[in-house]
């Protein structure tokens, strides 16, 4: 068991011990948002055949080189070829083809002029200029070429995979299932949101903080409930998570005080223990194990603890859990638009809203970064890193960041 590794090696070591889910074929309707688990090698060509862009006529471009407006060349339409129709005759010399926008190329026929640029009647087209071969035509696989890898494992499928995916006849893609993620609250002080706390009692915000992280990831969210203070309670639900779900979240109780009693309540569900705490502020109180290759992952009670070291360290590994090829945060570096008045003895986060100003990338700080205070975390789409052994950060300050 490691003790107080930094960020990164406790994030190396989580993804060492984290597998992808399983994989399942799903319609390609309700793969929006899901993880390919194939790679996606073209099977044909996209288009499959010559087809016209524009609404115009087909024709040989050598009929036309000697046209101009003084010369003007008429051509006689053999037929009028709509989009999903199939040509029935050859253009030879003399002849056109009316085509409509994705209407196949007639044999014969090397350009398409657009209908804008002649003029026409039921029989025939007349052109003043002469044109190229090749132009205005959408060759077979001018889109996608067979053979091409299209998408490789590991990639989420978003409108444009979607759409390709249904281009290649890809009905069923495989797909990796959606892991479920079990989430359990400890703390005797802790009630439900629509609940009205007592004497010394507060809401459970850990709880739709966390649904909210994990849908945004595409995972399942499973609620356990709360845990009360004690090794029996914990284990129990800790228990249940991991006979039902591919992880367990746990919020609470990972600190050295007489109640932090979650990494006790791991040990006696006989679970590898594999880190204790991260030198990393806020989200230092942390543990981290397996049980039967299912994920722990033990996490401050206090929100902003807690969602600083999920981002920083859990999420590389839900992402792998995910099937995601890439898993590790995408790092940027960032302006510091606000100055941070305090030392970083260890290395630091801050929570941030980018900000592009005169395309610099910028990052905004809310007022307060402390541990407890959830409501500065709202809009934040980036946290910057402050080297261990630093002192206050002047605004301008350029850190390494990444995005959440």
């Amino acid at each position: 068991m490691l003790e107080n590794p930094c960020y990164e090696r406790a994030r190396e070591l989580l993804l060492s011990n984290v597998s992808t889910a399983d994989t399942e074929r799903i319609p390609l309707s309700e793969c929006g948002g899901r993880v390919l688990a194939q790679d996606l090698i073209a099977q044909e060509n996209v288009p499959a055949f010559d087809r016209s862009p524009y609404d115009g006529y087909a024709l040989r471009a050598e009929d036309t080189a000697l046209a101009s407006k003084e010369h003007p060349v008429t051509l006689q339409i053999l037929e009028e070829i709509p989009a999903g129709a199939v040509p029935t005759e050859e253009i030879t010399a003399g002849t056109a083809a009316k085509v409509l926008t994705g209407a196949p190329i007639p044999q014969g026929a090397d350009v398409v002029v657009m209908y804008e640029k002649t003029e026409f009647t039921d029989d025939t087209v007349t052109l003043f200029a002469p044109l190229m071969v090749g132009d205005n035509i959408v060759h077979a696989g001018e889109d996608i070429q067979k053979g091409a890898v299209l998408a490789k494992r590991g990639t989420v499928i978003d409108p444009g995979l979607a759409g390709t995916l249904a281009a290649q006849g890809v009905s069923m893609p495989l797909v990796y299932k959606v892991p479920k993620v079990a989430i359990l609250s400890t703390g005797s002080e802790l009630v439900e949101a629509n609940d009205v706390p007592g004497p010394g009692k507060i809401r459970n915000s850990n709880r739709y903080m966390l649904e909210a992280a994990l849908s945004r990831l595409g995972c399942e969210a499973v609620y356990l409930g709360i845990a009360v203070d004690t090794v029996e309670g914990i284990s129990k639900l800790l228990m249940q998570g991991v006979a039902e779900c591919d992880a367990v979240i746990t919020t609470g109780g990972v600190s050295v005080g007489d109640y932090d009693l979650t990494p006790a309540a791991m040990e006696a569900i006989g679970a590898d223990i594999l880190l204790r705490g991260v030198d990393m502020k806020p989200g230092m109180a942390c543990a981290y194990g397996t049980k039967d290759r299912k994920f722990l992952c033990g996490l401050s009670g206090n929100p902003a603890s807690a969602l600083t070291n999920f981002y920083a360290v859990a999420l590389p590994a839900l992402k792998r859990l995910t099937g995601r090829r890439e898993f590790l945060p995408q790092e940027i570096n960032v302006v510091l638009l606000d100055g941070f008045k305090k030392k970083s003895p260890a290395t630091r986060f801050l929570r941030g809203r980018l900000d592009l100003k005169d395309g610099t990338v910028c990052m905004e700080l809310p007022k307060d970064q402390g541990n407890v205070v959830l409501s500065s975390t709202i809009g934040c789409d980036v946290m910057a890193v402050v080297p261990a052994g630093s002192g206050p950060i002047e605004a301008g300050a350029v850190l390494k960041g990444f995005l959440i």
